[in-house]
């Protein structure tokens, strides 16, 4: 599976963190491609051998775009497309692909194409979170809203992410609370989701709920980062807790002397 996935609500610390969390994949099974043209009637093996010949290309396209190896990447996929002609998840992810290298109207006319063959509901979240990307909000919201909609949809947990984190980048807190809530209903072990919505309730100066977010991942030691050190330090602050903030401002300089988050406490810029 291979999708890309919200960034920071706000800070840009925790950007980092949420778009190397949120690489989701495309199916790669039951994609009901259409057949290329074949000079006699094709055989169950024939048609095993394409499917395989397809997914192993799509798997490696996966793999390179991870890496970002974009060339190799879309190469593979061409290998995929002679196999499989307008094959829907490769023309999602050659999408991806062009969105990652800048190339917006090659990946937005891919994207289009894709829904015009099947609106499910993994293309309908690469879009939406496409769109979001290039701050077209407003377009962005239906395709969460359609894919979550999907009764097939196997992930809808983050679209309803995704959807938060859009509204939030656009300043509507509120609706991203409430999108946010809903994704944590549906993965409330994913704190990536708890760091999200603990950063809109903070945001939305509810200080004592969203310092529950922030604790149930700094309680997992393999969970807790820099960024969710972050968001409870700037929580107990808020609170006037300064003994809690200073222990928090220690494991953040121990633990990531480097990152953005530490280098924001120590110049004191807790809000930016």
């Amino acid at each position: 599976m291979t999708t890309l996935m919200p960034g920071s609500v706000f800070l840009r610390p925790s950007a980092r963190i949420l778009s190397a969390a949120l690489l989701v994949g495309l199916m790669l099974s039951g994609c009901g491609a259409s057949k290329p043209p074949q000079q006699g009637p094709r055989t169950a093996s024939d048609a095993t051998d394409v499917d395989r010949r397809a997914s192993v290309r799509m798997e490696l396209a996966s793999g390179y775009f991870s890496r970002g190896q974009y060339d190799t990447a879309l190469d593979e996929l061409k290998q995929a497309l002679i196999a499989k002609p307008d094959l829907p998840e490769a023309i999602t992810l050659r999408s991806l692909i062009y969105a990652a290298m800048g190339e917006y109207n090659l990946a937005e006319e891919g994207f289009r194409k894709s829904l015009a063959q099947r609106p499910d509901g993994d293309t309908l979240h690469n879009y939406g979170w496409f769109l979001c990307q290039r701050q077209r909000y407003a377009e962005a919201y239906p395709q969460f809203e359609a894919a979550v909609a999907d009764p097939k949809y196997r992930t809808p947990g983050r679209s309803w992410l995704a959807w938060g984190v859009c509204e939030a980048r656009e300043g509507r807190l509120v609706p991203a609370q409430q999108h946010l809530a809903k994704a944590f209903e549906v993965e409330p072990g994913n704190p990536t989701i708890s760091i999200n919505l603990g950063e809109v309730l903070y945001r939305l100066g509810e200080y004592e709920r969203a310092r529950f977010y922030a604790r149930r991942v700094n309680n997992n030691l393999e969970q807790a980062n820099a960024s969710s050190l972050w968001l409870e330090l700037r929580i107990e602050r808020r609170m006037g807790n300064t003994a809690n903030m200073e222990d928090l401002g220690k494991q953040l300089r121990n633990k990531y002397p480097q990152a953005a988050e530490t280098k924001a406490l120590n110049s004191g810029r807790f809000d930016e």
